[in-house]
């Protein structure tokens, strides 16, 4: 059964609006997403909120949204539009909010052997590339987002948008360098790096699978040392003045390649 709130200084609304903090998203294991599209895309990858704020939903949507979550257990709570704008820190809040559990999958759990493609983004600082990159990894059905080193929070309120839903098709996983090349040489996979420095054309090599793409930082690339324990370096052609690709759109870019490459791969053995 929904209860009602109405107060800001009521302390569950107090305790959700600190999850918009790294440090209490971390101590909590829980994250915020808002939206009718990216709260049923949850569902529908079959993961529901532990609590609902909404301000009177009447979406049909949303309405079978909050049947499963009270199912489940869930709580749901009936709030302000005031008060979603507190806790979501927008001035125009979207009509739902749900709190999460968080989604990290460590390293050790990853089967690399259902997907032909993995995306690896080392030192990622903007959330919006990082949204931008899983959504990528949907589109081209990798198998997830392993982010190296020191990355921005992918369970930010900044990232979950920009994610739209696609936090809830991708597997994520967060490692330190040392830890992942072990992990990486363990079994099979082909670690690709995209530098400057390269000398291949991206569209060059036969990729193998599965596909480790990794992907350096927005203003730095890769370091040196990282890119010396690539199985392979490419770069793509840069015809007019500027010199590099965004970190998302270059993602996005060899992704594609690599999808293509192995749908080519599978219309040859079949024809």
């Amino acid at each position: 059964m929904a209860r009602e709130i109405t107060g800001f200084s009521n302390p569950l609304v107090k305790r959700v609006r600190s999850l918009r903090e790294k440090k209490y998203r971390k101590a909590e294991g829980l994250f915020l997403a808002e939206g009718l599209r990216i709260l049923t895309e949850a569902r529908e990858e079959g993961v529901l909120p532990e609590m609902l704020f909404h301000a009177g939903a009447t979406h049909s949507l949303a309405l079978e949204l909050i049947d499963a979550i009270e199912a489940a257990g869930g709580d749901v709570i009936v709030t302000t539009p005031d008060i979603l704008s507190k806790i979501s820190g927008k001035d125009n809040a979207q009509a739902l909010v749900g709190v999460y559990r968080d989604r990290l999958t460590p390293l050790a759990a990853l089967d690399r052997d259902r997907a032909d493609i993995w995306i690896v983004a080392q030192s990622l600082r903007d959330p919006g590339n990082l949204g931008t990159i899983l959504r990528t990894g949907d589109a081209v059905g990798a198998g997830g987002l392993i982010l190296i080193d020191d990355c921005v929070d992918p369970f930010s309120v900044e990232s979950v948008r920009a994610s739209m839903g696609a936090l809830f098709t991708q597997s994520i996983t967060q490692a330190r360098w040392e830890d992942f090349i072990p992990w990486l040489r363990g079994g099979a996979g082909q670690l690709i790096g995209t530098s400057l420095k390269a000398t291949q054309d991206y569209q060059e090599p036969a990729y193998q699978s599965p596909s480790f793409l990794l992907v350096g930082n927005e203003a730095q690339g890769l370091p040196a040392d990282y890119e010396a324990q690539c199985d392979l370096l490419v770069k793509m052609p840069m015809r007019g003045k500027a010199d590099s690709l965004n970190a998302a759109v270059a993602t996005a870019v060899m992704a594609y390649e690599l999808l293509n490459q192995k749908r080519r791969d599978i219309m040859i053995r079949s024809s």
